[in-house]
């Protein structure tokens, strides 16, 4: 999946640009199909109304970046991997991995299975990977994946072919791990970002599938982006509503789940992958 600026009226959840979910991608690792690959972007480097950079700052010091992820079908995380940031007197920052399974997985923590601790970030160029065991972690910048064109789109769709990402960054958190980890079979992988404020964990951000967020969910956004997939079937009405008057779908096609990018057969807006068994 594939979004930016999935807060109110297109701006950032909790208006920190560091919480806004961009992307994120799972795939079995070329060349070996024993592991695979999680990617989760977020921190667009500019805003579509400011030409003024973001923050320099890659990740927000103390908030959870996680990916969920289902292992039996009912849109509930029975696994999570929960990475959290810390920042240095010179403007560096380190990631502390941590694995969280069951009960925990489900929740909202800071606690868990500490898998890496004070992992570098990468603030430039060079990717500094950091290894343990059978996983390999990296976090920093990249470049934007995102091609689109951001102008046209909101001329009215008269697009010009120019790529307002080309010259743009995020901010990746890339995880490559054994298949085994999270089981052999189908799963279901969202990610989420969850900020700490004063009343205790927000859910700022989360998502599986492209463009939910942006588009689909209307005046419900706040309701989706706090909510979890497995309620995630109150918001049918609404998603059919919007493919039908945007989309030019007809009301029954709207509400049919093989015209819409909604999976209500688990109720989730989760990507779905199956993994390869290790050979």
């Amino acid at each position: 999946m594939s979004h930016h600026a999935s807060g109110p009226n297109f701006g950032f959840p909790r208006g920190d640009a560091r919480l806004d979910m961009t992307d994120l991608y799972v795939f079995t690792k070329p060349g070996d199909p024993s592991k695979s690959i999680i990617v989760f972007n977020v921190h667009p480097s500019f805003r579509l109304d400011s030409p003024e950079p973001t923050t320099k700052e890659p990740f927000a010091p103390g908030a959870l970046y996680e990916f969920k992820i289902d292992t039996n079908g009912d849109a509930v995380a029975d696994l999570t991997y929960s990475v959290q940031f810390a920042s240095s007197g010179d403007g560096k920052q380190t990631a502390t991995v941590r694995r969280l399974e069951g009960k925990q997985a489900a929740g909202m923590c800071d606690d868990g299975e500490v898998v890496v601790q004070q992992a570098p970030v990468s603030v430039g160029r060079e990717a500094l990977v950091t290894e343990t065991g059978d996983h390999r972690f990296f976090f920093g910048w990249r470049s934007d994946p995102f091609f689109f064109d951001v102008n046209g789109n909101f001329n009215h769709m008269q697009f010009t072919g120019d790529d307002f990402f080309k010259d743009k960054n995020v901010c990746s958190i890339v995880i490559e791990l054994p298949n085994s980890a999270l089981g052999n079979n189908e799963v279901g992988i969202w990610a989420r970002t969850v900020d700490k404020a004063a009343e205790g964990w927000i859910q700022a951000d989360r998502g599986g599938r492209p463009l939910q967020a942006v588009f689909l969910v209307g005046e419900q956004r706040e309701a989706y982006l706090s909510g979890e997939p497995a309620d995630d079937d109150r918001f049918i009405g609404v998603f059919a509503h919007e493919l039908e008057h945007s989309g030019g779908y007809t009301p029954e096609d709207a509400n049919t789940p093989r015209s819409s990018i909604w999976d209500s057969s688990r109720g989730t807006s989760a990507t779905k992958t199956t993994l390869s068994a290790p050979s």
